[in-house]
């Protein structure tokens, strides 16, 4: 019995996540981090400062 390479092959990054979601995916997924991480850098820096103390 052959096994097929789909069960048997490891994707990670850009290669998982356009297998995924479609070509171009992954980049579209670093942008949408990328503009929140913008939005929300005021709030993270806030929530992390308590344990920078």
């Amino acid at each position: 019995m052959g096994t097929d390479r789909l069960e048997t092959e490891l994707k990670v990054a850009d290669e998982f996540w356009d297998f995924i979601g479609g070509k171009g995916a992954y980049t579209d997924l670093l942008n949408v981090f990328e503009k929140i991480g913008i939005e929300l850098r005021p709030e993270i820096d806030n929530y992390f400062a308590r344990y920078n103390k």
